[in-house]
């Protein structure tokens, strides 16, 4: 994008916001842009959404008129409603971001210079522009969380299960039943989004300095960025002004704003810092944000310069998007990261957020991007200091592995969707784009799971030019421009050039190297900054004995995959030989590279003699195993991951299990695990074994090595002697000295013993049997070790241990043998539940309930407890219902709870359960009370997860997936994402919904019948209504319809037998702190015990598992008042005990007779008592007036009870000939010939 000039420059603006309304979520305010002029134009142009602007004012006497446009409320023009490929909605969609660029002179809100005031804007004078607007109800940049209760705005407010709070836990033996919270706002936003609260050039190339006041309730605070100068009272005394200045030249994006009834603290460290938290928060608050000066002095020390702004803010509020939102001088974070001290696995997640945030304030805030063609290195840098911070505090494995994992997830986005292009502007034009389906050259349009692969490619890119340059080199580099910056920022330099200083480009940055280390580093520029892709390296060799050489093969793939390049360059390989550690610099010219090694080892055969690896450390090995003739023990390329690559070498099993047990180097323990689950001997049964035992290996590889085990030992399962893999060593290590059956009682403070406490259940519930059942050894230890879990004596939760056992339960779990048979059985009873699937559901049940009388740290057990219900449905062992899961995806759930149900349901829609749950997960994005959510693990909408983690079919030609309606039932089509929902305000919601219209149907266009409600969604509709069977014969619509008219008017009176659990009541799982019914069919005494008294697993009622005779539906007429859409009539009392409870899963509504397609009929079953059972032809008919033809047309209607009852649906072409029978019937009934009698 090349930045065009423009004829003023912004020199200061004044942000007042004096009714902020939290009744009527409203603003009102003034904006001042103070301009100075460099040539001579005829229009303003600042950006503004979903504002309502009142009056444009120049110098406070000439009043302007001005336009507003925004392209995003309507991003596809109903006359273009013929083109439905989401290609042309990306080209409409880019073309949308760009008219409205403020760097090419662009924006909403166009204000035309009265000509009485063109002398006022001549060339040189400054001039002011005001803007008076409001704000009502905004969709995006701003969001107001209110508490459903009635009282004072300030007052805090009790409200039961209260979602998006963590703060259940104060100490490890005091937790909080119900939280309190309060209202409060923040402004949030998707890059460039401060056009969504307030008119102002929004871009980061126009920075400014800047007065802001809020005017806000007595009760409340307002947090701003700057410097607070004052506070000033109403004269009532009711309100309160809060004064902010920002003397350091700061761009629009950068503002932010947060006002609640904030408690402050400041930082005992550095008193320039000050926290925020809302009410009753202050304990966790103090805790978590102890260690954040380590962060300041670390940056400071590196970088060689002092933090830019002379104070620091850090607000904490619930209901955010991001994990945090840098503006200048501030941070807003969730609440989500605030813990006690007793919390471990936390405490890694929050410390990395808090430190990532003060690294974006010296490369975000206050040296920013030039354009959005330069946001890889404002990204970069700060994720690269970031990371040298995380490399200090929790070491250099911890820090190996996350780059490890950043790369493997970057290689596997690029080999999905293509390759992903930091820096396209200065790209050649012969570079081929990837075809991705939607633009990334402006923020707005770009997908959030493409940015999020975005900046971590960024990060990497900027660890590669550290391995380049050195680390000394590069900090010299960001020293260099931290003080040029800091020099502009004192001057107020925006008409001298030290004003460019203060925003960085590629073009700057290149220089910049240059200047300081004499490299020039165009070359490597062009290949991995304006181009996309990673090289792809397939590694072989074999050891010549006559000449004592490594012959090594590399050879790159480019012909298949998506998002592979090809590499010519410097490629490093490390051969590890008897004698040491030995690197070598190949140079790959092809696609084919072959290199002569020569070893520096002899073959010892006999000889014993430690051996030296690539720390200094000299290891006693067992070469036993290797080739007495060759030295080589194993060769890495490129091991320290220094280009963007994937590698694939082939070496034999004993090459990885000497690089598993004795290389030092993490990755290389990770790539040797991966591959050795390949080999299942005993050979590597031993070295896994050996890795989880050994106390000096980094924890994540021990916990990786268990994983392993397990499928090597399912592999080995005929061989397998001894007890299950890994229950020896867990009893070893936690097991009671006098009985090692008995756990002890828990003890973390050995933070690697913690994670490998966890570990090893999960790893031992994944073992199988030949038979391919879970061992029973296996479950009863895992049940063992909830009866013995003790945690009275620990200074630490072990909530997330709890939940980690939970998990290793749903592990255990195995398809049911009527779901192996080809169907669900036709009722539910204890017969039909195996035992350990009893007791496992009886175990989750009582976590589940023991959950909402002791709430643990941001409900992992209750979390784990859905997961594992899901997998009993899935599995057969329980009945599948999507209810169940809908009442904990409700509004008012913990972020986390809501965010595993929705999973649930998108899992629910792949296994084609319910069509109607995608519906519901579309009014969920419509009508959620929390807005754009992240595609991360805090997301509270469902849609982010449909994607990246749960990919659906790929429809046919007629847009009907296999396996699923999904497509059959969906509309689709062109997308206008912003006609009544919101989505044109909510960028990240918005490309969301493009996300998932691309995984559901690609970048076909897709043909499928119209939904009313999708209309929301997807407001163009197709023009052609042609519906598509299963077997792909179109029919059309009306056609459709008539049948179905036709099924309504002839269907009175069918009786047709149902599965017992479709009719029975479900309990609504209680959301209070008291013990409810969990609607899963098991109850807990409902009397409160105390901490640490585990009640008695309960029984699952006979009654409530199945009946034998089965219940009877009629299908009422056409017409009948009963066939109205509504709930279902209660059934009748004898059906059900006094006791009965229901199971997961079971609604009381009834879905249909199986056999039969639901929806066939536009009324409603309803049950009705039981009734005789209707003769067959051979029964004596006990009504005269029926001819006998109806009594095969009534023996047509019962034949599914004669073949396998209630197995598989019957087809949709007997349905319509059933049909057409009718209608034969009642005509030959009104023909006045009289009919044979057959």
């Amino acid at each position: 994008m090349k930045k065009s000039t423009r004829p003023y420059k912004l020199i200061h603006q004044i942000l007042s916001l004096t009714g902020i309304s939290f009744q009527r979520q409203s603003i009102i305010g003034f904006v001042e842009v103070t301009l100075l002029s460099l040539k001579s134009f005829k229009h303003i142009c600042l950006n503004s959404k979903q504002s309502r602007i009142y009056r444009v004012c120049i110098n406070d006497k000439y009043e302007a008129s001005f336009q507003y446009f925004d392209p995003f409320l309507e991003v596809c023009h109903s006359s273009e409603s013929s083109q439905r490929s989401i290609l042309h909605f990306k080209e409409n969609h880019a073309k949308a971001a760009e008219s409205v660029e403020a760097d090419e002179l662009l924006g909403e809100l166009i204000i035309k210079v009265p000509i009485e005031a063109q002398e006022a804007v001549a060339q040189g004078q400054t001039f002011r522009v005001s803007v008076e607007f409001s704000l009502e109800q905004p969709h995006g940049g701003i969001h107001f969380v209110l508490p459903d209760c009635e009282g004072s705005l300030a007052e805090v407010s009790l409200r039961k299960s209260s979602s998006r709070h963590l703060w259940a836990v104060l100490h490890h033996q005091v937790t909080l039943p119900m939280f309190q919270r309060a209202c409060h706002m923040f402004t949030y936003g998707y890059l460039n989004s401060s056009r969504l609260w307030f008119p102002c050039l929004d871009t980061y190339s126009e920075p400014c300095t800047w007065k802001l006041e809020f005017t806000v309730d007595e009760s409340m605070t307002a947090v701003s960025c700057g410097d607070l100068v004052e506070t000033v009272y109403t004269p009532d005394m009711r309100r309160k002004t809060f004064h902010y200045v920002v003397n350091i030249p700061t761009s629009a994006p950068s503002i932010g704003l947060a006002v609640g009834p904030f408690e402050m603290y400041v930082d005992p460290n550095m008193h320039e810092v000050t926290h925020f938290c809302l009410p009753h928060l202050l304990p966790l608050l103090k805790h978590t944000a102890r260690y954040l000066h380590e962060a300041f002095e670390f940056y400071e020390e590196i970088l060689g310069a002092r933090y830019p702004y002379p104070c620091y803010k850090q607000v904490f509020v619930d209901e955010t998007c991001e994990d945090s939102t840098p503006y200048a001088s501030m941070s807003i974070m969730s609440t989500n990261f605030l813990h006690s001290s007793a919390i471990i696995d936390q405490t890694y997640l929050t410390r990395k957020a808090m430190a990532l945030a003060v690294a974006r304030q010296f490369f975000t805030c206050f040296i920013s991007m030039h354009n959005w063609s330069d946001a890889w290195l404002s990204f970069g840098v700060s994720l690269y200091l970031n990371g040298l911070f995380m490399k200090k505090t929790f070491g250099n494995n911890e820090y190996r592995d996350w780059i490890h994992q950043e790369l493997m997830q970057v290689i596997d986005y690029e080999e999905k969707y293509g390759g992903i292009m930091l820096d396209p502007t200065d790209a050649q034009s012969s570079t081929p784009k990837p075809p991705q389906h939607f633009s990334p050259s402006f923020p707005h349009t770009s997908s959030p799971l493409y940015l999020s692969m975005y900046m971590k490619k960024a990060h990497l890119l900027f660890r590669m030019l550290e391995e380049r340059l050195g680390q000394t080199l590069l900090l010299q580099v960001l020293n260099k421009q931290l003080s040029l910056a800091t020099k502009a920022a004192e001057e107020k330099g925006h008409i001298s050039q030290l004003g460019q200083h203060m925003l960085l480009s590629t073009a700057v940055f290149k220089a910049a190297i240059y200047t300081v280390t004499g490299k020039d580093i165009t070359t490597f520029i062009q290949h991995w900054v304006c181009q996309g892709g990673h090289a792809c390296f397939h590694g072989s060799f074999i050891f010549n004995r006559k000449r004592n050489t490594v012959e090594l093969e590399i050879r790159q793939d480019i012909t298949h995959g998506t998002g592979i390049s090809r590499y010519m360059g410097p490629l490093m390989v490390w051969v590890q030989e008897l004698d040491g550690t030995f690197k070598h610099m190949l140079q790959i010219e092809g696609n084919y590279a072959k290199a002569d090694i020569t070893c520096h080892s002899k073959s010892r055969r006999n000889k014993k003699k430690k051996i030296p690896v690539c720390t200094g450390e000299e290891i006693d090995m067992d070469l036993s195993a290797m080739d007495a003739d060759s030295p080589v023990l194993w060769i890495r390329i490129d091991p320290d991951m220094t280009i963007f690559r994937r590698v694939d070498m082939e070496q034999p099993d004993f090459h990885w299990q000497y690089q598993l047990r004795y290389e030092r180097d993490v990755t290389a323990q990770m790539e040797a695990i991966e591959m050795l689950q390949h080999y299942p001997t005993t050979a590597t049964r031993l070295a896994l074994t050996d890795i989880i035992e050994n106390e000096q290996c980094f924890f994540k590889i021990r916990c990786e090595a268990a994983k392993c085990l397990t499928k090597v030992a399912n592999h080995m399962v005929q061989n397998w002697a001894g007890p299950p893999a890994m229950m020896t060593i867990f009893k070893k290590m936690f097991g009671s000295n006098i009985c090692p059956n008995i756990v002890r009682q828990n003890d973390f403070t050995s933070l690697q013993h913690y994670f490998l406490q966890k570990a090893l259940p999960f790893a031992m519930s994944g073992l199988r049997t030949s038979v391919g059942l879970c061992p029973s050894e296996v479950i009863k230890f895992l049940f063992d070790l909830f009866k013995y879990n003790d945690n009275s004596k620990n200074k630490f939760s072990d909530c997330y241990y709890i939940a980690a056992l939970i998990d290793a339960l749903g592990e255990t779990v195995t398809p049911a043998i009527s779901s192996l048979a080809g169907g669900q059985s036709d009722t539910i009873t204890v017969e039909n539940l195996s035992n350990d699937a009893k007791a496992i559901l009886e175990e989750v049940i009582v976590q589940l309930n023991l959950e909402k009388l002791i709430p643990c740290y941001k409900y992992g057990v209750t979390v784990s407890c859905l997961k594992v219900i899901r997998k009993l449905q899935k599995f057969g062992h329980l009945p599948p219902n999507s209810a169940f899961f809908r009442s904990y995806a409700e509004y008012g759930h913990f972020v986390d709870v809501r965010i595993t149900a929705l999973e649930a349901l998108v899992d629910c829609i792949q296994g084609g359960e319910k069509d109607d749950d995608f519906m519901y997960l579309i009014d969920m994005m419509l009508d959620d009370k929390v807005p754009c959510t992240a595609q991360n693990s805090y997301d509270v909408d469902g849609f982010p997860t449909l994607h990246p983690n749960h990919e659906f079919t790929k429809p046919t030609e007629y847009g009907c997936s296999h396996g699923t309606s999904l497509g059959c039932n969906e509309v689709s089509g062109p997308m206008t994402p912003g006609k009544s929902t919101g989505l044109s305000n909510d960028a990240r919601l918005r490309c969301d919904v493009v996300d998932l219209y691309h995984a559901l149907y690609g970048t076909d266009t897709p043909r499928v019948a119209t939904l009313s409600r999708s209309e929301e969604l997807f407001p163009q509709l197709l023009r052609e209504t042609t519906f598509h069977r299963q077997d792909g014969e179109e029919r059309p619509l009306h056609q459709v319809e008539k049948v179905e008219k036709m099924e309504e008017e002839e269907s009175p009176g069918i009786i047709i037998p149902v599965e017992r659990e479709r009719v029975m009541n479900q309990s609504v799982l209680g959301l209070g702190p008291e013990p409810m019914d969990s609607g899963l069919g098991v109850d807990i005494d409902r009397k409160p015990f105390p901490f640490g008294e585990i009640p008695h697993e309960p029984e699952v009622p006979e009654a409530v598992l199945g009946r034998e005779e089965p219940l009877k539906v009629k299908i009422p007429e056409s017409g009948d008042s009963s066939s109205n859409a509504g709930p279902s009539p209660s059934l009748k009392p004898e059906f059900f005990s006094e006791s009965s409870q229901s199971l997961p899963g079971i609604i009381g509504e009834v879905t249909g007779p199986t056999g039969f397609t639901p929806g066939m009929f536009s009324g409603h079953a309803s049950v009705v008592p039981e009734e005789p059972a209707q003769p067959s032809t051979s029964s004596k008919p006990h009504k005269a007036k029926k001819k006998k033809e109806k009594k095969k047309k009534h023996k047509h209607k019962h034949r599914h009870k004669h073949e396998k009852q209630d197995k598989e649906r019957m087809d949709y072409e007997k349905i319509i000939q059933m049909v057409k029978m009718k209608e034969e019937s009642s005509l030959r009934s009104l023909s006045s010939s009289p009919e044979p009698m057959s």
